[in-house]
């Protein structure tokens, strides 16, 4: 499946912020379809950053994923490719 399709966008709320600022994750809502192993290698092909965990969550119609990056890697530095002002 190409990355592009699993991973719709990213989910911008005052926890996610939070989630981003303190514990380095980032949570995007996905494809419905995709597992965590497709998840991260999406999140790791596009951003070039490597992941350490993948949680999902689904509610209703949508699929959320919270991923943390290895301590490397900085979510506000992926936030920020993204356009998101955190």
């Amino acid at each position: 499946m190409d990355p592009h399709k699993i991973l719709s966008y990213a989910y911008l709320t005052e926890k996610a912020v939070g989630l981003i600022e303190k514990e380095n994750k980032l949570v995007f809502v996905t494809s419905r379809t995709a597992d965590k192993s497709q998840i991260k290698d999406a999140v790791e092909k596009i951003f070039g950053v490597k992941v350490e965990k993948v949680n999902t969550q689904v509610k209703g119609r949508e699929k959320k994923a919270i991923i943390k990056l290895k301590p490397e890697y900085k979510a506000i530095d992926v936030a920020v490719k993204l356009g998101l002002t955190v």
